[in-house]
């Protein structure tokens, strides 16, 4: 099938088609950064509700928070693959797509006949991606996985909060490195494919992505005989590292990483010079050992400043800092402002259009795609039609509810 380009300069994914029978957050996410840099990305959903996370919320002008940040730039269709007619038209969507990305619960894709082996055998070309929880094999390969069950097995619940409370990760972790990991892994087998002609196959799982990332406090415990403590905003192996309050109030987390910047903490900012040579602080090993008496020496000078005050002290001595913004703060953030980040989104039916930001990654020449997101089966009729559905099979279709009700989306 075309793409169809809706930016003036060339996108480096112009002409590749990926299909993704996709739910959630981790597949959208790598399937969006995709179409990002210009892919065509068909979104197959369930005829009348769609992808679940179109109702996780409804803040974005009646649509979902979730939804509108993961699928801006798709084509919708809505497919009841369960029935042997939705199922054909997927068979044909796949059999002229580059990619497959699938995050169905364990064993779907199989009993679907959508294994990537099964098609991969059928289609040599194809690269299939395959998102699951705990791997397709294992003894835990038919257990459902959601981001903070994920959260909780690789342990990082046990690191985030505070000495008396575990804390959930504000955001959802794991199924966004998994995403990252999926999107990183099918660009790799793209280009595999380009340059030896072998399309190898793609799986991730959300229990093996945050699993990487925890690496580094399984070798601190591994090797160190116990885990990180959980120190709330401090760092459980650095310090001075946390948050401090000024005179008015302000908040400001500061953080000092080398023995330079401690030096420059202990004579600029605090005033004592005498502390840098200090047993007690002269490493970061026994900074981290007598943190509460380094923060207390640290909050009191906090304690006789304002806020501005402090922070223009701090960036004179070259000390990062940070203060400590709400999300409405970081709306407003001067850097987004200042970078041109923000662009124009459109959302289905006549909800007025949001602002998103720009992808993270910028090439040189090449404009984002950053297009509206979809209603559920907005484009169903015109990709039926391309596959050579005539208007009478498509209105039959409808009537048999293998495909959603005319139009959903604008």
């Amino acid at each position: 099938m075309p793409h169809e380009s809706t930016t003036p300069h060339a996108l480096p994914l112009a002409g590749i088609t990926v299909v993704s029978l996709e739910q959630a957050v981790a597949a959208p996410f790598a399937t969006r950064q995709l179409a990002d840099l210009g892919a065509r990305v068909i979104k197959v959903e369930r005829p009348g509700g769609g992808d679940f996370a179109r109702r996780y919320d409804t803040t974005v002008h009646g649509e979902a928070s979730y939804f509108v940040w993961l699928n801006r730039s798709k084509e919708s269709i809505a497919l009841d693959v369960k029935s042997p007619a939705g199922l054909e038209i997927l068979r044909e969507l796949v059999a002229g797509a580059d990619v497959f990305v699938q995050n169905l619960a364990p064993g779907a894709a199989e009993r679907l006949g959508l294994a990537p082996s099964v098609l991969r055998a059928r289609h040599p070309s194809l690269i299939t991606c395959t998102v699951s929880g705990y791997g397709t094999d294992g003894p835990w390969a038919d257990r459902k996985a959601y981001d903070m069950l994920v959260q909780c097995q690789t342990g990082l619940l046990s690191l985030t909060g505070t000495p008396d409370e575990a804390v959930r990760v504000g955001i959802s972790v794991a199924d966004i490195a998994a995403g990252m990991y999926a999107y990183s892994g099918v660009l790799s087998a793209l280009f595999t494919r380009a340059t030896t002609g072998r399309a190898p196959a793609v799986e991730i799982s959300l229990f093996d992505a945050l699993a990487e990332w925890m690496s580094q406090p399984a070798y601190y415990t591994r090797h160190g005989g116990t885990q990180p403590p959980r120190v709330g905003a401090r760092h459980a192996t650095v310090a001075p590292y946390g948050v401090f309050v000024a005179a008015d109030g302000k908040e400001v987390l500061i953080s000092v990483q080398n023995e330079p910047e401690w030096a420059a903490l202990c004579e600029r900012f605090l005033g004592r010079p005498d502390m840098v040579a200090d047993p007690r602080f002269a490493t970061g090993s026994a900074r981290v050992a007598h943190r509460d008496e380094l923060d207390a020496a640290i909050a009191a000078r906090f304690a006789e400043l304002p806020g501005d005050e402090a922070v223009a002290l701090l960036d004179t001595a070259r000390i990062a800092n940070a203060g400590v913004n709400t999300v409405s703060d970081f709306l407003d953030h001067p850097v987004l402002a200042a970078r041109d980040r923000w662009r124009d989104v459109g959302l289905p039916g006549a909800a007025p259009g949001i602002r998103a930001l720009l992808p993270p990654v910028a090439l040189s020449g090449v404009s984002p795609r950053m297009d509206p997101v979809p209603g559920v089966g907005e484009h169903t009729e015109k990709i039926l039609a391309e596959l050579g559905r005539e208007t009478a099979d498509i209105e039959r279709l409808r009537a048999e509810g293998v495909t959603a009700p005319r139009q959903q989306g604008r």
